[in-house]
């Protein structure tokens, strides 16, 4: 039953909730980005450079049989990949830049703090030290 009992209070633990949000919050926005790369980025792309599909782009390493299908390295896929991770990294990047924004005018330095007024002992002492210059 301890273990049980760790494991709740582990799991209850703001943070943990908060990565679990992050994590959820995450998968969907991925979803999103992929989306707006592969429907709305990527096909325009492929008009101006000729019509091309990156994700149709190979190498055939070895031809079709009649009982086999071909061998193909498959790099246009990975070009796609690293186009929808660009976008997904800047995408990120600019969030986290306008919370960062947000937060910073958000948190307006305060005023200087007046300096403390002296104390009864500091102002006896301060007068003391006059006397003794004169």
């Amino acid at each position: 039953m301890k273990l049980v009992d760790e494991f709740k209070s582990f799991a209850m633990k703001g943070n943990v909730v908060d990565m679990a949000v992050g994590i959820i919050i995450g998968a969907a926005f991925g979803r999103i980005v992929s989306s707006m790369v592969t429907d709305i980025i990527m096909p325009p792309i492929g008009l101006l450079i000729g019509g091309v599909n990156f994700t149709d782009l190979k190498v055939v390493m070895k031809a079709a049989t009649e009982t086999k299908a071909a061998v193909t390295w498959n790099y246009g896929n990975f070009v796609q990949v690293c186009f929808d991770f660009l976008i997904v990294a800047f995408s990120v990047f600019m969030l986290i830049k306008a919370m960062n924004s947000a937060k910073s005018k958000e948190e307006l330095p305060a005023a200087p703090a007046a300096p403390p007024a002296p104390t009864m002992e500091e102002t006896l002492l301060s007068e003391i030290r006059d006397l003794l210059k004169k």
